[in-house]
């Protein structure tokens, strides 16, 4: 129940609350813009596995059900093609299906590695988005918690859920009702999963050093779950290994540059100690010279035998995927690296390392994610925009609207003179009924 002042409230709220919701502009589909990375959201009621950009999502499936999957890279929008039976209402007619387009398991509504489909009424964890692979990891298989029990499926019984969710990496915190994970979100900025490590051969010879974590077994007789683990609490039996005890003390980035000042200023460091070429003058002499051109030292840091030793058992575990492999390799690890803040830049550059790295150009810049162009009346009041609608129209309509519009505030005011001489409370029940016979009154 409520007074007409907090209704008027209540409604300028819920105004301000959806431009800051959705203050982009949806009025035209993606797909001309060809493969970008862009938010792709799935749709359940059409029951298709494709991709909806985000005008598509809010255009033409505003009233279905629908998951959002967030960023993948090199996507198309699938809206306007002839698989979506529904058809698009921002493109003209049917075109040819997206070829180039990746489907993974997402699109069939499942994620992980446990391949469990999402329900946010029921989910309490944190999902985690691998870099590589852009799937969704729940804490619980990165081992960074034990799983706990999901939420009632009646919705007024469910914990509310926070409303401060990064893409990427949503905040450990965001239920409330679980304990702190192994590895917090300020902790890292990027995870990849291991079998996106196993991949690729940078990842897998930096996995375990400093700045590249990975989550580990460290008693192997510990198999079952000890007692006394609150739910959605941290397993002592995993460890971080990142190649430093001192977690708080990690400073890759000085120590990459203090590995180049050694290789640059080692003794007897010359000319002549540096890989050289030979030169032939113009009067038939040969000169040595330092070689610039030469590929420049492997900066990578030693090989980690621990990660080394997980990731020799998941790759086993791939490639046999028998029942006894999959314990072991869940006893272990399974191989995941979370990087600190700004790996990019602290890759060796080597010609043994950094092939790799440009097969995959993500791995050394970050992606620019499509976002739409911000929409000019996402903050206006629904007033604002009918007066706005109102001064376009031809005048003898605008003033016929005019008219009609008088007429119905001298009503309503005379409606609810009453209340005000009364001192009674406008309740919404009432003001929904002044319209409601408004409507009957049209019909006659």
């Amino acid at each position: 129940m409520s007074d007409l002042t907090s209704l008027v409230a209540s409604e300028n709220a819920l105004v301000q609350e959806a431009a800051l919701a959705l203050p982009h502009s949806f009025d035209k589909c993606t797909h001309e813009k060809g493969p970008i990375r862009q938010a792709v959201h799935l749709c359940l009621t059409c029951g298709i596995p494709r991709g909806l950009c985000s005008a598509c999502s809010v255009s033409c499936h505003g009233d279905h059900e629908q998951i959002e999957l967030f960023p993948k890279r090199a996507f198309v929008c699938d809206c306007p093609t002839i698989v979506n039976v529904t058809g698009c209402t921002l493109h003209k007619g049917p075109i040819a299906g997206n070829e180039a387009n990746t489907y993974g398991q997402n699109f069939d509504a499942k994620f992980c590695r446990c391949h469990r489909p999402y329900d946010a009424k029921r989910e309490r964890e944190t999902m985690i988005q691998c870099v590589f692979c852009e799937d969704w990891y729940h804490e619980s298989c990165l081992n960074l918690r034990t799983r706990p029990n999901e939420r009632p499926s009646t919705p007024q019984q469910a914990a509310p859920e926070s409303d401060s969710q990064d893409v990427g990496d949503v905040d450990s915190n965001a239920s409330n009702d679980l304990p702190p994970p192994l590895l917090s979100s300020g902790t890292y900025d990027s995870f990849i999963c291991g079998a996106c490590v196993l991949s690729n051969d940078t990842l897998k010879r930096w996995a375990g050093t400093r700045g590249i974590m990975m989550v580990y077994a460290s008693a192997k007789d510990e198999v079952k779950a000890p007692v006394g683990v609150e739910e959605g609490g941290i397993d002592p039996k995993w460890k971080v290994l990142d190649g430093d005890d001192e977690l708080s003390s990690l400073d890759v980035g000085s120590e990459i540059e203090e590995r180049k000042r050694e290789l640059q200023t080692e003794p007897g460091d010359s000319a002549d100690a540096r890989p050289v070429k030979k030169l032939r003058t113009k009067d038939g002499c040969e000169t040595v010279v330092a070689d610039d051109t030469a590929s420049p030292p492997c900066l990578a840091p030693p090989l980690n035998s621990v990660a080394q030793s997980v990731l020799a058992v998941v790759a086993t575990t791939l490639k046999r995927q028998t029942s006894s492999d999959d314990a072991a390799s869940e006893f272990v690890g399974q191989g995941d690296i979370f990087l600190t803040e700004g790996w990019r830049e602290r890759w060796c550059r080597c010609s043994a390392c950094l092939p790799s790295l440009q097969q995959h150009p993500f791995l050394l810049e970050e992606e620019e994610t499509y976002v739409p162009p911000e929409d000019p009346d996402s903050g206006m009041s629904l007033e604002d925009l009918g007066m706005r609608a109102l001064l376009n129209l031809p005048r003898d309509r605008a003033l016929d609207g005019i008219r009609a519009y008088n007429a119905m505030r001298d009503e309503l005011i005379s409606y609810l003179r009453p209340f005000a001489q009364e001192g009674r409370i406008v309740r919404e029940e009432d003001v929904r009924g002044f319209f409601e016979a408004k409507v009957e009154e049209a019909k006659n």
